[in-house]
C-alpha cells in the first residue's frame, strides 16, 4: 500500500493569528483562508505539498468534534510535533524568518532520521499556540 498523508490538525487559540504565523513565517499558502475570513468555512488550512494540508481548528470547538467523533477527550491537543522538509536554502531562510519573529531555534539535531532518511541537521521552533514545528533538509544526492 503505499498512501500519502492528507492532513494533519493543529489545536489553536487564535486561527487567525495562527494563519497569519503559518502564511507570513513558515511560508505556507493560504487555504480557504477568504472562506474563513468571510464566515462561509468553519476553518482555514495551510498548503504544506500538493497532497498535505494543515487545519486551523479552534481549540473552543473540541468538545463539538469529540461529540460528533463519539470519541470523548480525543480532540484539543497539540500533537508532539510536525516536521517540514525544505530545500537547504528554504530551510535557512524559515530559520531567518522565525527569529526575526523573536521564536528560538536553538533546538537542533545532526543526522537526525525522517522520511526520506537521514537529514543533516534540523531545528525545532514553536507556533504562537506552542505547536511544535520541526524543520529539516536534506541533502539531494
Amino acid at each position: 500500500m503505499r498512501a500519502t498523508l492528507d492532513h494533519i490538525v493543529l489545536w489553536v487559540g487564535d486561527q487567525l493569528r495562527a494563519l497569519d504565523f503559518y502564511e507570513r513565517v513558515v511560508g505556507f499558502e493560504g487555504v480557504r483562508a477568504r472562506e474563513f475570513r468571510d464566515g462561509t468555512a468553519p476553518f482555514p488550512s495551510v498548503r504544506v505539498s500538493p497532497q498535505s494540508i494543515i487545519d486551523l481548528m479552534a481549540r473552543a470547538d473540541a468538545p463539538a468534534v469529540d461529540e460528533g467523533f463519539r470519541a470523548q477527550g480525543a480532540s484539543g491537543h497539540r500533537v508532539n510535533h510536525i516536521c517540514v522538509a525544505l530545500d537547504r536554502t528554504d530551510f535557512e531562510a524559515l530559520r531567518a524568518r522565525v527569529e526575526a519573529e523573536g521564536g528560538d531555534t536553538s533546538v537542533t539535531l545532526e543526522h537526525s532520521f525522517g522520511a526520506r532518511g537521514f537529514a543533516p541537521h534540523t531545528f525545532y521552533f514553536q507556533d504562537p499556540d506552542g505547536n511544535v514545528v520541526e524543520a529539516r533538509y536534506y541533502d539531494e544526492a
